[in-house]
């Protein structure tokens, strides 16, 4: 193997292992961000919203 193809190689493995840093970082990040809005409280108004179509949906059956 040459020196040109063993600077190749380098590369190509820096170059994945970049690759891969970067997809986890943003594994990350999604994660996070997926936990801030299932933490988030459910505002009243979409609670009034569910409770009048649960009640409207009982008074059908």
């Amino acid at each position: 193997m040459g020196l040109m193809a063993r600077d190749s190689d380098k590369t190509k493995g820096a170059d994945l292992e970049e690759a891969r840093l970067r997809q986890q970082a943003i594994g990350v990040k999604l994660r996070q961000m997926f936990d801030d809005v299932v933490n988030e409280p459910v505002p009243d108004e979409f609670l009034d919203i569910l409770r009048r179509a649960d009640a409207r949906s009982v008074g059908k059956e």
